[in-house]
C-alpha cells in the first residue's frame, strides 16, 4: 500500500526556499565549482548507502545528471548556464540544510522540494543535455567526424535551449526564479 501527499507551495513558501538557496550560495561563494560538484557528489554518495524514500532517490537522479552535466566535457556548457547549475547545487553541497538528513523520512523531505525547484528552474538545460547524451550514444565512429557532429548537436541544443527559456520568460509563465 502507498499514501500518496500533496501539497501546495505558495508565494511566501517559494520565497522561503529563495532565500535558503541564497544562503547556501552565500555560504559557498568562496568554493571553487570543482569543490561545489565534489561536495555533492559526496552527498550523493552518502545517501545511496542509506534507506531513503523513493521520491527522495528519484530527484536525486536529477542532481547527479547536474553534476555530470557540468563534468561533461563535450557538453562544454559555460556562461550564466554553467553559473546557474553551480548556484543549485551548492545547495545540495551544503551538509547544513534546512531539515537535517538523519530524521527518517522527513529529513530529505526539504531537499526533494529544492531539488523540484530547480529541476523546474533548470528544466530547458536538463532536457537539452539529456538529448545531447543520446546523440552522444548515436554519434558517427570516427573521431573528427564525431567531434564535428557533436559540436553542431551541441550547439542546435544550446540554441533551443535558451529559445525556448527566452520563450517562457517572455510568455509570463508561472516561473520560480531561485537565481
Amino acid at each position: 500500500m502507498s499514501l500518496r501527499v500533496t501539497f501546495d507551495l505558495e508565494e511566501a513558501d517559494l520565497k522561503f526556499f529563495r532565500t535558503q538557496m541564497n544562503k547556501a550560495k552565500k555560504a559557498a561563494k568562496d568554493a571553487s565549482e570543482d569543490e561545489i560538484i565534489a561536495a555533492t557528489e559526496a552527498a550523493l554518495k552518502a545517501v545511496k548507502g542509506q534507506k531513503v524514500p523513493r521520491f527522495v532517490t528519484e530527484r536525486l537522479k536529477k542532481i547527479d545528471a547536474l553534476t555530470k552535466m557540468l563534468k561533461d566535457s563535450e557538453w562544454q556548457l559555460e556562461g550564466d548556464e554553467r553559473n546557474n547549475v553551480v548556484s543549485a547545487l551548492s545547495y545540495f553541497a551544503d551538509p547544513e540544510d534546512l531539515i537535517p538528513d538523519d530524521i527518517p523520512i522527513i529529513g530529505y523531505i526539504d531537499d526533494a522540494i529544492m531539488i523540484e525547484l530547480v529541476v523546474r528552474e533548470l528544466a530547458n538545460e536538463i532536457d537539452a543535455y539529456t538529448d545531447f547524451l543520446d546523440y552522444k550514444r548515436t554519434a558517427p565512429k570516427g573521431k573528427e567526424s564525431r567531434a564535428e557532429w557533436l559540436e553542431s548537436k551541441r550547439k542546435q541544443l544550446y540554441s533551443r535551449m535558451r529559445r525556448r527559456r527566452s520563450r517562457s520568460l517572455a510568455g509570463g509563465r508561472t516561473r520560480t526564479r531561485l537565481f
